[in-house]
């Protein structure tokens, strides 16, 4: 795999949805009171999540969405938080929606045709004539896989700007019943959204917000663990919900040295020379195995393990709201490196050298 000197990312911004609950919140109001699942929601490492969930009955219990109102749900939240994040990305960098000539969606949790793209151009009155596309079921990683995508585009478009949305309406791909499996999915995922601007050409624009660019991506895709993550129908609610394989984390750290050396292989660089490392926050452990597996710290993995704290697991956008993060804290000089890593169904690692 070549090296290129790929776009600049230019900016970012996020969105959430407009309720946030506390582990204990989602407990107290679903009436759990199993043990076992309780343990799970109060030791995942997740402090509160941004969450819309299903209306009160009349018997003053949350009453079951069926599929086509959790369809809906996804609708409204994702344009709604896309257009957002959208809006907060362009800001950042000083940009009008006049200014967009590609647009990227992604998303795992709903199904729409026209894509999110389309309703978000039209909510925002963004040209016909920019150029869209939609990356829609490849899960969690799928940020970096549009991160790929659209390099290509903007490195063929030097100086025109293109900006992928990451919108993920997690409490509109629930299922609710006392099982494990549904316990484990029920208390990681949060709502949110988030959005990266590209820049190709030699020169950034210097009135724009300078950030890394980016210089390599590799990927590993697990067949054997094709199942381990997966969304798909569950006959027994009549909707759509999310499985997660115990596991995930030891598959993913297994293999999580190997795609990292495959990116830095011919770069001249090795893991000690990273400075910043921007991971999915895809849950605890997940977090736990690559960070023993690559030889990382808790400093290294600081922005990952908060915005689980704060969010739980958004999905494709995870990765981005640690870079938002890190982007706050300043510290990002001119020649330092980064990794950004996201992980997902396939099983799926996708990776990310950028640099400052």
């Amino acid at each position: 795999m070549t090296t290129f000197l790929g776009p600049i990312i230019q900016g970012v911004g996020t969105a959430v949805s407009a309720t946030s609950y506390s582990q204990q919140d989602v407990l107290d109001a679903f009436e759990i009171t199993d043990p076992r699942i309780r343990s799970l929601f109060l030791n995942s490492a997740i402090d509160r999540r941004y969450l819309t969930l299903p209306p009160l009955g009349p018997d003053g219990t949350r009453t079951l969405e069926p599929q086509g109102d959790l369809l809906d749900k996804h609708k409204e939240l994702a344009v709604d938080m896309g257009a957002r994040a959208l809006e907060a990305c362009l800001k950042d960098i000083g940009a009008d929606l006049s200014d967009l000539r590609y647009l990227c969606c992604v998303t795992s949790t709903g199904f729409l045709t026209p894509g999110l793209s389309a309703l978000i151009m039209r909510r925002l009155g963004i040209d016909r004539h920019c150029h869209r596309a939609d990356i829609v079921g490849m899960g969690c990683n799928a940020g970096l896989n549009a991160l790929n995508a659209v390099s290509g585009w903007a490195a063929a478009h030097p100086g025109e700007l293109a900006v992928i949305v990451c919108a993920e309406a997690c409490s509109a791909a629930y299922a609710y019943d006392s099982t494990m499996r549904t316990a484990v999915v029920n208390s990681l995922f949060g709502d949110g959204a988030a959005a990266i601007a590209l820049v190709g050409g030699e020169e950034p624009d210097p009135t724009a917000t300078a950030g890394p660019r980016i210089r390599k991506f590799a990927s590993c895709i697990i067949t054997e663990a094709l199942d381990a993550m997966r969304y798909d129908w569950d006959r027994e609610q009549d909707r759509f919900s999310f499985y997660l394989d115990p596991e995930i984390p030891y598959v993913v750290g297994a293999h999580a040295e190997l795609v990292v050396d495959r990116l830095l292989n011919g770069t001249g660089l090795r893991r000690r020379d990273i400075d910043h490392w921007l991971i999915h926050s895809g849950g605890k452990k997940v977090i736990d195995a690559v960070m023993v597996n690559l030889g990382l710290t808790r400093h290294d993995v600081r922005h990952t393990t908060d915005v689980l704290r704060d969010y739980g697991n958004l999905s494709s956008g995870s990765f981005l709201f640690s870079y938002d993060r890190l982007v706050a804290e300043g510290i990002a000089a001119p020649g330092d490196h980064g990794v950004l890593m996201t992980m997902g169904p396939g099983s799926t690692i996708e990776t990310a050298l950028v640099q400052w």
